[in-house]
């Protein structure tokens, strides 16, 4: 009897590493296969097809973030008797601020990192202007002709744009082909799904566009004069509460995290890793918090375009600095 005890607990031991080794079965990045484990484990989000015709090199192209990068200066908010809502979104706190509902898309280009901060930047102009000044920060000026940041489409540092738009300013430019401000984009757009009319996605990419001290024709004032400075730049402590005291302030922050397979699917709800390898660094926008059944998260934009997620954005687990997401914030105030 104690011996027949003894071979079934072996057996239920063995069964049960034997499940947590299934657990996470390797699926192919980007398929149905993925969308479906994802959707099938139950977990706090919905998985779906975001991208339907394009090279994994393309999506590995996209997290173009240097991670762990050069500190700036410590800012540690003084929370005082200070209280915090449960929920928040910078879209709703400052509805006059166009620019907080903007989804921008990097195109074939790792640049996200200058997209955080160009998104995060235009809309503190604004905030801190009282809405007086609304402008859309040039991701294409930062992109191309901040050589401190790392290597442009290669990947850069999220903490040298900001130190770039205190030291050097930024100018004015909006989405590709807009002919908005002084540098619009100049990568095009492509096509994520099968049926589009935007040119379809290749993980190839030109080289970085070519750094140029002047507006497109037309355009005034000139490119010195239409510089936008900060007045500081500075990393935000790994603290839930001093990131949510930051936003809640002074407006959306750039933040940055490790981006696995399963990301590339998120369509709804509260993301946490459950699936796939790592692709790279990436940088996004946070503009917000919340909580959504019980589960915390951030509220953030990616620069992926709308046909991405939730038309473009993202909720991320909120707390346990999942993916290394709370580390790497980073903020300014404008000049």
């Amino acid at each position: 009897m104690h011996t027949v005890k003894m071979w079934r607990a072996t057996f239920l031991l063995l069964a049960a590493s034997l499940s947590v080794s299934l657990a996470r079965p390797r699926l192919p990045p980007l398929s149905s296969e993925m969308v479906n484990y994802i959707n099938k484990i139950n977990t706090t989000w919905t998985a779906g097809h975001n991208f339907r015709n394009v090279d994994y090199s393309y999506v590995q192209r996209l997290c173009g973030t240097l991670l762990n990068g050069p500190k700036l200066p410590l800012m540690v908010q003084y929370a005082g008797d200070m209280k915090l809502p449960k929920d928040f979104d910078s879209r709703l706190q400052w509805p006059n601020c166009p620019t907080l509902k903007e989804i921008r898309d990097q195109g074939s280009c790792g640049s996200c990192w200058a997209f955080g901060a160009a998104e995060a930047i235009s809309d503190r102009v604004c905030i801190h202007s009282n809405t007086k000044i609304s402008v859309e920060i040039s991701s294409e000026d930062l992109l191309t002709c901040c050589k401190s940041c790392g290597n442009g489409c290669n990947g850069g540092y999220p903490s040298a744009a900001w130190d770039f738009w205190t030291n050097q300013g930024l100018v004015s430019g909006g989405l590709y082909n807009s002919a908005i401000g002084c540098r619009p984009y100049t990568i095009e757009p492509c096509e994520h799904h099968v049926n589009g009319s935007r040119p379809s996605c290749t993980g190839e990419g030109g080289g970085t566009p070519k750094c140029v001290f002047q507006c497109e024709p037309g355009y005034t004032p000139s490119y010195k004069l239409d510089k936008h400075f900060g007045k500081t730049s500075y990393s935000v402590l790994s603290d839930v509460e001093q990131i949510q005291i930051e936003i809640y302030k002074n407006g959306p922050v750039e933040g940055a995290f490790t981006v696995y397979d399963d990301f590339l699917q998120y369509k709804t709800g509260v993301y946490r890793h459950v699936s796939g390898s790592p692709l790279g660094g990436h940088a996004i926008k946070i503009l917000g918090w919340g909580e959504e059944d019980g589960v915390p998260y951030w509220l953030c934009a990616n620069s992926w375009n709308t046909d991405w997620g939730d038309n473009g954005f993202f909720k991320f687990l909120r707390g346990s600095d999942h993916c290394g997401m709370e580390s790497e914030v980073v903020a300014g105030i404008p000049k």
